[in-house]
């Protein structure tokens, strides 16, 4: 009897597993994929529609054509997992069984933790939230620009230095640098996790102007005032603001008792 495999998720991480287990087990497993919306998304590319770089189309593949012949897909939104029973219960209340499970359903993304955050910040960490910010910025004539992150952990950690060095290269390519004020507000001591790779990053930030504060950890956004404050009691004016939001794991996920307490 073939081992049943069940991966929630049909983002990079729960397609490619679906499909490397698949390729490696074959009849030794049966691999389904549960999916709320069947579409896959690449993510990475949200950047890049910000900027005017990109469709949204362009990112969006019918997750079916993506996954291997023998790999089954389900598309519906998984309620909740039984452990003990190991089943995983579906929306709309179907449910699969499993002898091996796979928890590939991505961050949740929660601006509305951060007061005033969904008043005052943009961010391109959702395809409408990239749309949103792809309008402003089109419509932004020069000021100060602050990127930042709203909450640690937060998925791919390069992210807000690569979106703040291509930023800096739209305002040049639109003509309006030299009226932009651009800064990236770390909540560690230096721009990247990874020191090796801030050494490097940092002498490219400072040749091209752009800013690093350090240790602002965002606390709370002031739309009407324009003012972003940091949990260390720092505060930065802004004529634009962009946020990585913060980050908690999908609600099944919680509901099922499969998160810690943080």
């Amino acid at each position: 009897m073939p081992a049943k495999i069940v991966v929630i998720g049909g983002g990079v991480g729960g397609t490619l597993t679906a499909n490397l287990l698949s390729k490696e087990l074959r009849r030794d497993a049966h691999v389904t994929v549960v999916d709320p919306t069947g579409m896959h998304v690449y993510q990475p590319g949200f950047l890049y529609i910000a900027l005017g770089e990109a469709n949204g189309r362009w990112l969006a593949r019918d997750e079916r054509q993506l996954l291997r012949k023998d790999v089954s897909l389900v598309v519906e939104a998984a309620a909740k997992v039984h452990t003990e029973a190991s089943v995983v219960h579906l929306a709309r209340g179907g449910t699969i069984p499993y002898d091996y499970l796979v928890l590939a359903a991505g961050a949740r993304l929660v601006p509305e933790q951060v007061p005033g955050m969904l008043e005052g910040a943009y961010d391109f960490y959702s395809l409408d939230g990239a749309l949103r910010l792809r309008e402003a910025l089109r419509s932004f004539d020069g000021g100060r620009i602050l990127v930042g992150v709203a909450g640690i952990p937060y998925k791919c950690p390069p992210a807000p230095v690569e979106f703040t060095l291509m930023l800096e290269e739209y305002l040049r390519k639109r003509g309006i640098r030299d009226r932009s004020h651009v800064t990236l507000l770390s909540p560690l001591n230096r721009a990247f996790t990874i020191e090796s790779a801030s050494k490097v990053v940092q002498p490219i930030m400072e040749r091209r102007g752009i800013e690093l504060a350090t240790f602002f950890n965002v606390e709370s956004v002031d739309p009407a005032a324009h003012i972003v404050e940091s949990l260390e009691g720092e505060k930065a004016e802004y004529d634009l603001l962009v946020l990585v939001p913060p980050h908690r794991g999908q609600r099944f996920v919680e509901e099922s008792g499969l998160a810690g307490s943080g």
